[in-house]
């Protein structure tokens, strides 16, 4: 098992970076309790789909952008990189603004220059990289602790109620039928099953020594299947911990718009009358930011090398990845104001929730091929599942797109033909 662990724990970053904090407070502040179930589910979705990015790279020795590029033309191929390049780009964008709150709320610096510091933390890729996987998985394990003891922390002092949030873990239709909450929901689900955290995976998961038998490769899906489920439960927890904090100190506080991670972190401390508690916050969050950087790093080599066979040197596709993630940042934090980075990380985990689809997609049908798998075809249960879940992904987007873009005429008129009550 030891030998197995470390890939999941570099997986579960991914689904606890600090877009997931700016959804889950939003949904926490909104909504009290309720979207806990959206947490869950989307957890369950991404243990589905991390297990089956296991079993592709270990039953096939390719991981997810390596089996595209074998499988499709070269123009589909360009295609699907450059959407998942947007992706990580999206995740990006969350670890620079995530990361300069943290720094600014410690230490008082101003969003546009900690975007500027975050771009070193190069230095620390590159170095780690230098010494060893092991070493980065270490970092990784230390920074998920720090984030893990901090929560622990905030719960105890808040103190929710665990008749309602047991509650909230049980599935609500009002979330489909409310515009507001649906918007969190699908962020909460983009900030949740990532898209380059699918070929990440797929890839990492190569990395262990294993028997290149049938009974080896067995045994490799199970521990490393062990190793990813027990990280992303962790991630649950964190996950959850944001949105029940949330939802403890401001839903029934009169604070129930509090949004923006500044205003959380200077409330926390008085709605909680702890006056650590904001510290803990910033602390936390700036350890999710770090984190999620090396992640960021790993995932853009293996998409571009995968799908392109185009191999950069470590520190260039580095910089080009934080460029992308903190042009945007600076322009927008520099017209709008730093009021505005809520929106930026709700809206790019918006956005990574947009290519979920393709790689789903693209992940259950490989899996799914006797050809491509051999015996490790995946049974029809988890067909089943797994295209249930690819179609609810896609669906919800779909819904999601429709409701922010048709005028309220036309999407009042669409609804009535199913019976349905338009979102409000």
């Amino acid at each position: 098992m030891w030998a197995y662990a470390g890939p999941g724990l570099l997986v579960a970053v991914g689904y606890m970076d600090p877009g997931n904090w700016a959804t889950d407070l939003a949904g926490g502040a909104k909504f009290g309790y309720t979207l806990l179930c959206v947490i869950m589910l989307s957890n369950l979705m991404a243990i589905l789909l991390q297990h089956l990015c296991i079993k592709l790279g270990i039953a096939t020795g390719r991981d997810l952008a390596q089996a595209c590029r074998d499988h499709y033309s070269v123009p589909t191929v360009w295609f699907l990189w450059i959407l998942c390049e947007l992706a990580i780009a999206a995740c990006d964008l969350a670890e620079v603004v995530g990361s300069a709150i943290g720094l600014q709320l410690l230490f008082g610096i101003p969003l546009i220059w900690g975007c500027c510091i975050t771009a070193l933390d190069v230095l620390a890729v590159l170095y780690l990289q230098n010494k060893g996987f092991r070493y980065i998985e270490a970092l990784v394990a230390t920074l998920i602790a720090t984030i893990a003891v901090c929560f622990t922390f905030e719960l105890f002092f808040a103190k929710p109620s665990l008749i309602g949030v047991a509650a909230g873990f049980i599935p609500s239709g009002e979330i489909l039928k409310n515009q507001g909450m649906l918007y969190v929901s699908i962020g909460i689900l983009g900030a949740t099953v990532m898209p380059h955290n699918l070929y990440l995976h797929s890839s990492i998961v190569q990395t262990r020594r294993y028997e290149p038998t049938p009974d080896g490769r067995r045994e490799a899906i199970k521990y490393a299947t062990v190793d990813s489920t027990g990280a992303l439960m962790f991630a649950l927890f964190i996950n959850a911990s944001i949105l029940i904090l949330a939802a403890a100190a401001f839903h029934w506080s009169g604070h129930s718009e509090v949004a923006e991670i500044n205003d959380a972190h200077k409330l926390l401390s008085p709605a909680l009358g702890v006056s650590v508690a904001s510290a803990l916050f910033a602390i936390a969050l700036l350890a999710s930011g770090q984190n999620s950087t090396l992640t960021g790093t790993l995932a853009g080599q293996i998409v571009m090398e995968g799908f392109l066979n185009i191999r950069l040197r470590p520190w260039l596709r580095r910089l080009i990845t934080r460029g992308i993630a903190i042009v945007p940042a600076v322009i927008i934090i520099g017209f709008y104001g730093e009021g505005k980075t809520t929106d930026l990380l709700v809206a790019s985990q918006v956005a990574l929730s947009m290519q979920l689809g393709f790689a789903v997609v693209f992940l259950m049908r490989f899996t799914g091929e006797w050809a491509k798998m051999g015996l490790f075809v995946n049974p029809l249960w988890i067909k089943i599942l797994g295209w249930t879940t690819a179609i609810v992904i896609i669906v919800l987007n779909l819904k999601l797109l429709i409701d922010l873009f048709l005028p309220a005429a036309l999407l009042k008129t669409i609804y009535g033909l199913f019976g349905l009550p338009a979102p409000s």
